[in-house]
């Protein structure tokens, strides 16, 4: 018996092929077929006659007695077909799932803000992407929106529910009830003969005692371990002994850097460390106040364990070392000599960001947050003094966003990205005060660019609610530009400093800049005018309200 193998693989009833086109009758010659010869067939024995196997199989489909391989190889392509879609949905689904997580499904349709949920138990438990999950995505997509008028139009809507509404103070018993661990470490009183606020507190550990062995600045981060590797060597030369008991000296800050972000903060830390009677945290920027008292490393890492007070004070200890050593010297005890060294810690975030309220805090206040970071740190130093540094918001945005985005960056995108975040921020203030929406921990994270940071006047006013207006010193980042001794002198004589000697003068007011910007972010250019446009509206009646209450139209920032 004859195989064919260009019909079929199986063996067929009909020894003539007469139904294979290829081999019509019985006088098939595989030498002459132009299909069967060749050198890549391959001679296959079957029942003592030789025949020829192609090396690539062919199955036709013509073929009226070879249904089964028809349909064997069609529910093969079938099966794949199947797979494909399922993988195809599988990324799918994974995109549209990290896409809500982080807040880039639809980015050219911004969330529309709907309600604050009621129920503080829930919102406490909730993930930033949950949250998220409360608002519609806006019909108009505002992204590929380029024309002035369009944007002016959500500017104008902005501005016509802005209202400056003095926020309510909560009373000392309701902030002892929501931290009352802080309140049992810091006292109400500090050492009478120090300029900075200080006391001493017991130690019970030994010699083997690790005192910093949980601290969390040192196990969250490497680059911390060698300070703190200082410290435990220095540690027990610093406890003051006193009727077989020790204690070590606590110390809080004396004055704080607390504002803003890209406003140059960084200069103004950099050379008031110069000076000699001036200290600063271990850290520049703890950001204890705002994030890692809530367990906040990272927003978008979620919550960590919290950071308890004693890590925070911690951080001041190379300093309290130096003031200890000023109150037990010889010559202070015999004088009663004064300590003059002041500590300052210059956490930019200090004076703007709250977004953690909503996780720990009761949302009774139709999303305005009942406690201020402001309300706890006037509770145990109402003495306490503020600097802000400001520039121009519009400016400050535009060094926010090259200075945070990691890829893509150029002016469009930064106009696409402020024209988002404005239909976000409007879409808000149609529900909501302009506080709510300020300490919006979700609109915050939804906007591309920190638009809120740039509202100097919303923090201020809160901040001056608790500290009075003789405490808190507002500069310009455009006057320290232009005249940093100017600048440095103000400060000086803010914080009560004792006079410098020229060279000292000169060493703090003749340093270069620091944190300027990147050479690859200013190769990107200025933004474009019509964005710079947009910003000069939507911060316009928060600037004006600014210089009101500062008594200065330099806050007007006209002439940027």
């Amino acid at each position: 018996m004859r195989y064919c193998i260009n019909c079929c693989i199986h063996l067929l009833p009909n020894d003539l092929h007469r139904q294979c086109f290829r081999c019509r009758g019985s006088n098939h010659n595989n030498q002459k077929c132009p299909v069967c010869k060749g050198e890549n067939n391959i001679p296959l024995y079957t029942d003592s006659k030789q025949m020829k196997l192609l090396a690539v199989l062919e199955v036709r489909t013509d073929h009226s007695e070879s249904w089964n391989g028809f349909f064997c190889l069609r529910k093969g392509k079938l099966c794949s077909l199947i797979f494909g879609l399922i993988i195809m949905t599988l990324v799918m689904a994974s995109y549209i799932l990290t896409g809500a997580k982080h807040g880039l499904l639809l980015i050219p349709s911004p969330f529309h803000y709907g309600a604050f949920t009621s129920n503080p138990s829930l919102m406490d438990n909730e993930s930033l992407s949950d949250m998220k999950d409360h608002y519609q995505p806006s019909k108009m997509n505002i992204s590929y929106v380029k024309d002035y008028p369009s944007i002016k139009l959500i500017i104008d809507t902005i501005a016509s529910k802005i209202e400056f509404i003095t926020r309510q103070r909560p009373d000392l018993e309701e902030l002892r009830k929501q931290e009352p661990h802080m309140f049992s470490v810091i006292p109400n009183k500090f050492l009478p003969n120090s300029k900075n606020p200080c006391w001493y507190e017991e130690y019970r550990g030994n010699t083997t005692t690790d005192p910093y062995a949980t601290n969390s600045y040192a196990l969250y981060s490497k680059r911390f371990r060698t300070i703190f590797d200082y410290l435990r060597k220095v540690f027990w030369n610093h406890l003051y002994h006193y009727k077989d008991k020790h204690y070590r000296l606590r110390c809080l800050p004396h004055f704080y850097i607390i504002g803003q972000p890209k406003c140059g903060t960084t200069d103004l830390y950099d050379r008031l460390r110069l000076h000699p009677d001036v200290r600063f945290s271990a850290i520049k920027e703890p950001h204890w106040w705002t994030r890692k008292r809530f367990g906040i490393i990272r927003l978008r890492d979620g919550f960590h364990d919290r950071y308890p007070v004693e890590d925070y004070l911690d951080l001041f200890d190379l300093a309290a070392h130096q003031i200890q050593g000023v109150l037990q010297s010889e010559a202070a005890k015999e004088r009663a000599k004064m300590n003059n060294i002041i500590i300052g810690e210059a956490s930019a975030s200090t004076m703007w960001d709250n977004n953690a309220w909503i996780f720990f805090y009761d949302n009774s206040t139709e999303g305005e947050p009942p406690f201020l970071i402001q309300d706890f740190i006037h509770a145990f130093q109402p003495n306490a003094k503020l600097i802000i540094m400001l520039r121009d918001p519009v400016e400050r945005l535009y060094s926010d966003y090259l200075y945070f985005a990691s890829a893509n960056k150029s002016a469009e995108d930064f106009h696409e990205k402020v024209a988002e975040s404005l239909q976000l921020f409007e879409n808000c203030m149609l529900d909501y005060s302009l506080r709510a929406c300020v300490y919006n921990n979700t609109l915050n994270n939804a906007m591309p660019v920190r638009l809120q940071v740039g509202l100097y006047v919303v923090y201020l006013l809160d901040w001056l609610t608790v500290f009075d207006k003789d405490q808190i010193l507002v500069l310009r980042l455009e006057d320290h530009a232009s005249n940093v001794k100017y600048t440095m002198h103000m400060v000086f004589q803010f914080l009560d400093l004792g006079p410098l000697s020229e060279k000292q003068e000169a060493l703090i007011t003749k340093s270069p800049a620091s944190n300027t910007r990147r050479p690859e972010d200013r190769s990107l250019g200025p933004m474009l005018p019509t964005t710079k446009a947009i910003l000069r509206d939507f911060y316009r009646p928060f600037n004006t309200k600014l210089a009101q209450v500062l008594f200065d139209d330099a806050f007007l920032w006209k002439r940027t």
